[in-house]
């Protein structure tokens, strides 16, 4: 087991004012959270007989399928008695109100009474919406923010194969409404999974991008949470210890898939970061980076690596003292010093991740020039009705968020009307 360190360095807190002052807080997580090499194999049946399933779901995708992973699951399932598990594997990358509807009906007609969600964060997102609408009625769209979800659904069993989206412990979920072109998220207290079984040996197949825009992910989730308006001590803990774990072994873990040390410290920093998020809300990386989703298809981890220097430059006005805590916590700049050169180190090395990880710009990615600057507009409409530009220590206009698109997808564009 890995032992827990606040930070690298235990003076870097007492560097700057920026620690908060906090009042009371509520902090919500899964009620089981298992952490551990072999913990799917060794603890999932327990679990799945400790909430009371006796036809449990799986939800999956083709990927889990054909890897074999599922037959596993089903068949560790199966040794300890449960002969009915069913298996929905239609979930997409980014997905969409179909395959919440369809798994409905596959979770209705089979009388299923519980879900093990294994996967990524679509999987996990779609099974926690799946039991949401599948208890409730209705649409996934009744259920998006600000929208109150009235009843909880069956319990939910999360089990990531991917180290970054931290679906696995949040309340949050997002799935987009093709009617509507809108990436819709979902929060709630009930949206959080019953239990989690963290087991990073699941993520040694993975390839070498999602080992990488995974990690970003959660490396963006430690740092808003931490900058987040509504941050509070025990976010502050997990998003610090979250940042430090993925930066020092992102590149490792992503160029030596078999160094195990530095996966399973990534796993365990996504999951830590995840519920630093989900109790401190994400701010404007993600407000931003849900309509480049939508309207273009780039996987969210992807998305958010695109936005994070960019935006992290034009938020660190508002919250110095904070980003200036991140940079030390990373060990990128010295306990003497000032936050402007912490700040600047942040900005560094945040810009030399994308390169050494082979983030693409939104043009290399392929999106067309006309057709991302025509979209900026609505684009930042969508993201400031989110909610989460709210979060942000500098919160911006729509006409801010306009330019922030320009200058993401290049440069020269940055002043662009």
């Amino acid at each position: 087991m890995m032992a827990f360190h606040l930070a690298r360095d235990a003076r870097c807190l007492t560097r700057t004012t920026g620690v908060r002052h906090f009042a009371s807080f509520q902090h919500l997580a899964p009620s089981t959270i298992v952490v551990g090499g072999g913990a799917a194999e060794n603890e999932l049946p327990s679990l799945v007989k400790s909430l009371g399933m006796k036809r449990p779901l799986i939800v999956t995708d083709p990927v889990m399928v054909k890897l074999g992973l599922v037959d596993t699951v089903r068949a560790t399932l199966a040794k300890s008695g449960f002969n009915s598990v069913g298996i929905f594997s239609d979930t997409v990358p980014e997905p969409t109100t179909k395959e919440v509807n369809d798994g409905v009906k596959v979770f209705t007609e089979g009388q299923h009474d519980g879900i093990v969600a294994v996967g990524g964060g679509s999987p996990i997102d779609i099974a926690k919406v799946v039991g949401i609408v599948a208890s409730n009625g209705g649409h996934v769209r009744d259920y998006k923010v600000p929208n109150v979800i009235p009843k909880a659904g069956p319990p939910v069993i999360a089990v990531p194969t991917t180290a970054g989206t931290g679906s696995e412990v949040t309340k949050a979920a997002v799935i987009s409404d093709p009617e509507t072109q809108e990436k819709m998220l979902c929060m709630s207290q009930l949206l959080i999974p019953t239990a989690a079984v963290v087991d990073y040996k699941l993520t040694l197949t993975c390839p070498y991008r999602v080992i990488v825009d995974s990690g970003l992910d959660a490396l963006t989730h430690a740092i808003e949470a931490y900058v987040s308006k509504r941050a509070n001590s025990m976010t502050d803990a997990n998003a610090l210890k979250a940042m430090q774990m993925i930066q020092s072994n992102i590149r490792i873990g992503s160029s030596q898939p078999s160094n195990e040390p530095a996966r399973e410290a990534l796993m365990l920093g996504a999951t830590l970061a995840g519920l630093a998020f989900s109790n401190a809300s994400v701010a404007l990386v993600h407000g931003m980076s849900r309509p480049i989703g939508v309207h273009f298809h780039v996987p969210h981890g992807l998305s958010n690596a695109m936005l994070l220097p960019a935006v992290t430059k034009f938020s660190i006005p508002g919250a110095k003292e904070r980003y200036a805590v991140c940079a030390r916590t990373m060990g990128l700049a010295a306990v003497q010093d000032s936050d402007d050169v912490a700040c600047a180190a942040l900005l560094r090395e945040l810009e030399q991740l994308n390169l050494d990880l082979k983030v693409p710009t939104p043009g290399e990615f392929g999106i067309p020039e006309a057709k991302f600057m025509e979209l900026r507009q609505l684009m930042a409409e969508q993201a400031l009705a989110s909610g989460s530009p709210g979060n942000n220590p500098r919160v911006p206009s729509v006409d801010e968020m306009v330019q922030l698109y320009a200058e993401v997808y290049s440069p020269s564009q940055a002043s662009a009307p």
